[in-house]
């Protein structure tokens, strides 16, 4: 079954009244030739009108401002997906060698996928990981990247916990341990300081127990956040995914959310408020297979009610974690 119904709730609860809370959500899962997003709403308590764009990477964000008072916020992303069977292509085979000699070209086109960020420095210490993914890899552009995200797997422990949403990788390779969103920006590292383009992409994971037709909502181990991994650009313009944190090939249960240079770009829910009252985040994550035994799609409504009724800093909110 490749066709899933996905719940994604983010919900803030104040320790006080706040007010003006302008929020941006990138939620909404990509459609093109390897999935389709048949359908999306988006639901909020305290209810508000939105407005919806594409950013400069191509991903759907929907803004939307809550002007009243209130001490709870809840958005709520329901969407159904259906994942396509990858086509028949071959792996790009070109020679690290040769890369080399035209590399300057791709740095030109895509210099944001290529240069250091605030997630992603350029360290030292990703050197060694670069060398030991040359070493194991077969000499190409795809073989070294896909070492890369092996030695990834292999030398950091996956720990909640571990960091936080705010992480470098410096802080990952300082432990050795993380989570998905940190093993993505170390691959990120280790690629573009090999001179390739890499961009991290934000989605999810569905559990394989999900995938099955009578799964159920208690078998969704891990459903409870949002997943990361990571493209490379191959020689030839084609983005081959990876994904360090599992250590296995990409496939039909990873869903794409957004892509970017890092986190940063791609964050599931950011915004701001007014207020001096603190904050408290929790997110849930549901994925499901959408169609029941008689083959009838689930899309059961889900809209919260308002919250009640019951300044003057803004602040931002809590963001989530990929995990």
């Amino acid at each position: 079954m490749n066709r899933y119904r996905l719940v994604h709730t983010t919900e803030f609860l104040y320790d006080g009244p706040v007010s003006e809370s302008y929020n941006e959500v990138r939620l909404r899962p990509m459609h093109d030739e390897r999935q389709s997003c048949l359908s999306f709403r988006l639901i909020t308590a305290p209810m508000s009108r939105g407005t919806a764009y594409r950013d400069a990477y191509g991903n759907w964000v929907h803004q939307f401002n809550v002007l009243a008072e209130h001490q709870r916020l809840k958005v709520e992303a329901e969407s159904v997906v259906l994942a396509h069977e990858a086509m028949d292509s071959s792996a790009d085979s070109t020679p690290l060698s040769d890369y080399d000699c035209s590399c300057h070209q791709i740095a030109e086109e895509f210099y944001d996928f290529m240069a250091p960020t605030g997630y992603v420095p350029h360290l030292a210490a990703l050197e060694q990981i670069a060398e030991d993914a040359e070493a194991q890899s077969d000499g190409t552009v795809a073989g070294f990247a896909e070492a890369a995200s092996n030695v990834i797997h292999e030398s950091f422990r996956y720990v909640k916990g571990a960091t936080h949403v705010h992480s470098s990788i410096e802080d990952s390779l300082s432990i050795g341990a993380g989570v998905c969103q940190d093993f993505a920006h170390v691959m990120l590292g280790v690629v573009r300081m090999r001179g390739l383009a890499g961009r991290y992409v934000s989605g999810y994971l569905v559990p394989g127990a999900a995938a099955a037709p009578d799964a159920k909502q208690e078998d969704v181990i891990g459903g409870q956040a949002s997943h990361a991994w990571v493209e490379v650009l191959m020689p030839n313009n084609s983005w081959m995914p990876f994904d360090p944190t599992l250590g296995k090939p990409v496939g039909l249960r990873h869903i794409r959310i957004a892509y970017g240079r890092d986190y940063g770009d791609v964050a599931p829910v950011r915004g701001v408020y007014k207020g001096h009252a603190g904050q408290r985040l929790s997110v849930d994550v549901r994925v499901r297979p959408a169609l029941d035994d008689t083959g009838t799609e689930q899309l059961a409504k889900s809209a919260a009610p308002p919250a009640p009724a019951t300044m003057i800093a803004e602040r931002p909110q809590q963001p989530q974690q990929q995990q």
